[in-house]
């Protein structure tokens, strides 16, 4: 009984009132193809294929889930079909060069696609995830020959990928892995080794897979430095594009899993299959960043999908169920009770929803712009801040959207009371399907580290400082501005906090290295909600400054004030947990834990 209608007039708002795309593209080679009305019948399209063909498939896939057989694997009823009208469409090589196959459009015209994808179908949409990180290493490290044999059929869809990093004895330590690579004549290599967790690495939706492999050459070096990245395909292909038999790269198993049934999670067992170096030897994992780096974006995406789904029947449900009367009196006195949605904290759970979604959609769009300045700029110095800042936006982008997304998610259940809980409704579905969001490509405490202990220490928070000074850009430029007084002089003081809290953690550190570790989490909210906080002042400025009408101006406002009041407010919990220190974590003797 759920359902999904793409948030298109926000969706707009962010793109051109927001975060201005128009005058962005036009900076950018290419972007004389994304005129407003390509992009308006792009979204569209995106809107109908989601809400038509993707939704409906949502329940029934969680239902039938994956089917495995001697290696073989096959997606729910409709999933394949609906693959081939995605292929039909021309949307796999929607943003990847033109030289390819692909329409080269902008990058944050992609991450709004992939929102509809995700909001309408969160575990088929994994099967398209990982073939565009895929593209992204082969334009970025694979040679012309590799780019021409494997990226085409990637563009034209007729090739998905995956990314083979985990193992069953190592996850986020990839220093530990022992797949292994030996060099061939025909200067191929061969792959023998075993890798789990693999999204998609089975399927019957495509032609060819292409797996990016982790391995390691007999000779090298130990730990990180001594990891190399092939291309192996489900079935060989040779140096002119010719498809030859199957490969022994084949799926030992699926997994049961708490959500995303729909999605093939695989064992992928590599017994001396071919496969051929991209990039230099030994520097794999930079290779692989690449990937990880589009990955943990999309993720992120994956969670504002969500986020937006849950708060669309959340939002129709409080305004049918009919329960208890206001406290102020009744509301709707021809009825026998009043729609719930009067009640306080149902509006609490509606705005948070909201909230989350609408700022969230402008941080991810923000995110993916960095994308197209770093990959398409031609002035360095722009290419070289994108990228830096992109760098410092990831991690709060994937773990904050995500972990927004299961107490959204776990909201919409609330809001349903014990409708929420059964399966007929589809929010225990959400909350299911929320779960993996913040533990693939690298979990919450993954990504707070790389915030905290890589992106702030370890690279003297060069993204961070861009972030900072942007923000006080904007709010020296709205000093004047009456509407928008309420949220800057907040802003203004968090982000001078946020600093000195910074080089207060750092000093921390230096006495003891522990105190990273025992921050990061923390950090890394306190940072999400500041960063939102950023985002929401602009959208009451661009709200203002917009055509649109007195309710959606007015609605913008009343959003950033519930934010400003009730989610910004949470920075102070994690300051004081911040300020606990390590102490209270790593004081304790290990075999106290065994102690009752």
């Amino acid at each position: 009984m759920s359902k999904y209608d793409a948030p298109l007039t926000d969706i707009r708002f962010v793109l051109y009132d927001v975060l201005d795309v128009e005058t962005i593209y036009a900076t950018l080679p290419g972007g004389e193809n994304a005129p407003r009305e390509i992009i308006d019948a792009v979204l569209d399209e995106a809107a109908k294929f989601t809400g038509q063909v993707l939704a409906p498939l949502n329940k029934s896939g969680d239902q039938e889930g994956c089917h495995w057989d001697n290696t073989v694997v096959t997606t729910p009823k409709g999933f394949k079909q609906a693959y081939a009208q995605w292929v039909e469409g021309g949307w796999p090589g929607i943003n990847l060069p033109e030289q390819y196959g692909g329409q080269h459009l902008p990058e944050s015209i992609g991450g709004a696609v992939k929102e509809m994808i995700e909001s309408a179908n969160l575990a088929w949409g994994t099967y398209t995830l990982l073939s565009h990180g895929a593209a992204a290493a082969l334009i970025h490290h694979g040679e012309e020959w590799q780019r021409e044999v494997f990226l085409k059929p990637i563009t034209h869809g007729n090739w998905t990928g995956t990314m083979c990093l985990t193992e069953p004895h190592c996850g986020t330590d990839l220093g530990l892995l022992k797949t292994k690579a030996e060099a061939q004549a025909d200067g191929s290599y061969s792959i023998s080794g075993t890798k789990i967790f693999i999204t998609a690495g089975e399927h019957d939706l495509a032609d060819n897979i292409i797996h990016l492999v982790l391995a390691r050459l007999p000779d090298a070096p130990a730990g990180t430095k001594g990891i190399s990245l092939f291309i192996v395909p489900k079935f060989k292909v040779d140096q002119s594009g010719k498809v030859g038999e199957r490969n022994a790269a084949t799926c030992g198993s699926i997994e049961h899993k708490m959500g995303i049934k729909g999605s093939a999670t695989c064992v992928m067992n590599f017994d001396g299959a071919q496969g051929w170096l991209i990039g230099p030897l030994n520097k794999g994992l930079n290779c692989m960043f690449t990937m990880m780096n589009a990955a943990r974006v999309g993720v992120g995406v994956q969670g504002l999908g969500l986020i937006e789904r849950a708060y669309q029947n959340s939002l129709a449900y409080a305004r049918d169920r009919l329960q208890m009367r206001s406290l102020s009196g009744p509301k709707r006195p021809d009825k026998p009770a009043d729609p719930i949605i009067v009640h306080p904290d149902i509006r609490r759970m509606l705005l948070k929803q909201k909230a989350f979604a609408e700022a969230g959609r402008a941080l991810v769009y923000d995110a993916y712009i960095q994308v197209e300045l770093a990959d398409r700029s031609t002035d360095p110095a722009t290419q070289k801040h994108a990228e830096e800042l992109l760098s410092f936006l990831t991690p709060i982008v994937k773990a904050l959207m995500t972990e927004m997304a299961i107490e959204c998610t776990i909201d919409a259940q609330q809001i349903f009371g014990g409708h929420g809980y059964i399966q007929e409704w589809g929010m225990e579905q959400f909350v299911r399907d929320a779960r993996i969001t913040t533990i693939y490509e690298g979990t919450t405490q993954i990504q707070a580290l790389d915030l905290l202990g890589r992106k702030i220490m370890a690279l003297q928070g060069v993204g961070f400082r861009h972030f900072l000074d942007e923000v006080g850009t904007f709010c020296k430029a709205q000093a004047g501005n009456a509407i928008v007084a309420e949220f800057v002089g907040p802003l203004a003081k968090a982000a001078q906090e946020w600093a000195a809290l910074t080089q207060e953690i750092a000093a921390s550190a230096v006495k003891n290295p522990e105190e990273i570790g025992a921050a990061a989490v923390d950090y890394l909210y306190y940072s999400g909600y500041i960063t939102l906080a950023y985002y929401w002042a602009r959208i009451v400025v661009a709200a203002q400054n917009s055509k649109h009408g007195d309710d959606f101006k007015q609605a913008k406002l009343h959003t950033a004030r519930f934010y400003y009041a009730r989610i910004l407010p949470r920075t102070l919990s994690h300051v004081a947990m911040i300020r606990a220190g390590s102490a209270s974590l790593m004081d304790i003797p290990e075999e106290q834990f065994s102690v009752a």
